[in-house]
């Protein structure tokens, strides 16, 4: 298969000449790392994809600037039939080339610099950190056996050993480092702040956020950066071979419910999961917040469910004021409404471009003119 051109043409999309970063997407193959991959199907199910059968389809996938998802629920595409047909969450994927190098370089790295990667996923990712660093510069970390066994065979392929470790990211990692970067998105810091050796980097997202922090660690043993004028969207750790079911029984009961309150929205009906600056600060106000969202014609109805019992459901044709139902011991539409009217108040949210202090327990601690927050 002669897959160096579209290599070349992928990095030339996602790395300027003059990046150090080029030459590795261009001399990484990664069709070598996503074989099989799930496409959404109209139906909802996820459908089979096999490389090797459709050769031409399998060199556009893999060498787009695009994520494959590799896993749903705990069905990895690897050890799927073309009968299965899984309904679920993505998770594993292989993740689009751009957002790794955007990644990787905010981590600044340096020759002869220790990198931890958290999400092994495919292991194309750490083939890239490889190209830069080296084998023995770089361990690469997943919770899943399958995962870090696969990526050590993959990368071995290509001609790479770096260290691959399997262990649970929110628990102590294997050893410490210089730089960590993390494809996985982080609820609490403190496992990954106290593997940092003083004056070490760690680049990560937050669960739910959408935000990428860079901190650098200090003598006292916090972490102070930014949160950065740039955002990526991961799938948030995991200790099982699934996620939790979350508010799925919730989700059914108040489905349809009379609300204990019902009132008439401000704004128009929101998908919240896609306006990444909202859904922070949502976060942020009610840790925890489950978002729904679900389009017919012109109708458009929006979700917010919490464990704590707590659910919101606006409903409304296109633009109109939405009628909005409420319950449990939290009125959540009433929060985000808040949220979005400092939005127009004011012409942007305090959370892109704030400060961060992240203390050992591993909390974040947020700070922008008069406005502050903590999240984990």
């Amino acid at each position: 298969m002669n897959w160096k051109p579209h290599a070349e043409r992928l990095a030339a999309e996602v790395a300027p000449p003059v990046s150090r970063w080029r030459e590795a997407v261009a001399s990484t193959p990664r069709h070598v790392f996503v074989p099989r991959w799930w496409e959404p199907a109209d139906d909802g199910a996820w459908a089979l994809r096999d490389g090797p059968t459709d050769e031409s389809a399998w060199l556009r996938a893999a060498y787009s600037d695009t994520s494959l998802v590799t896993r749903v629920g705990p069905l990895h595409a690897d050890q799927a039939t073309s009968g299965h047909r899984p309904r679920g969450v993505p998770t594993s994927s292989g993740t689009m080339p751009g957002l790794v190098v955007r990644m990787l370089r905010h981590g600044l790295l340096y020759d002869g610099a220790d990198l931890g990667v958290i999400g092994t996923g495919t292991g194309a990712s750490t083939a890239l950190a490889v190209r830069r660093l080296g084998d023995e510069h770089v361990t690469a970390m997943d919770v899943d056996p399958y995962l870090t066994e696969t990526a050590a065979e993959r990368l071995a392929a290509a001609g790479m050993s770096p260290r691959m470790v399997t262990c649970d990211a929110t628990g102590p990692l294997p050893a410490d480092f210089d730089r960590i970067v993390s494809l996985v998105a982080l609820r609490n810091l403190a496992t990954v702040v106290a593997a940092l050796r003083p004056g070490g980097r760690l680049v990560t997202t937050l669960a739910r956020m959408h935000v990428i922090v860079t901190a650098d660690k200090d003598s006292d043993g916090a972490a102070r950066g930014v949160v950065e004028w740039d955002r990526a969207g991961f799938m948030s750790t995991r200790t099982g071979a699934d996620y939790p079911p979350g508010v799925g029984e919730l989700f059914t009961a108040v489905r349809d419910r009379e609300g204990e309150e019902v009132t008439r929205g401000r704004y128009p009906v929101l998908n919240v999961a896609e306006a990444w600056d909202v859904r922070a600060m949502l976060e942020l106000a009610a840790p925890g917040v489950e978002t729904f969202y679900e389009e017919h014609g012109d109708q458009r109805t929006a979700r917010l469910l919490h464990a704590d019992g707590s659910w919101a459901r606006a409903s409304a044709t296109w633009i109109d004021p939405p009628t909005v139902h409420q319950g449990g011991p939290r009125r959540l539409w009433t929060t985000l409404e808040r949220i979005r009217h400092r939005l127009n108040a004011e012409g942007g949210l305090p959370i892109y471009g704030s400060r961060v202090h992240i203390t050992p327990d591993g909390v974040c601690h947020f700070t922008r003119g008069k406005w502050s927050a903590s999240y984990g």
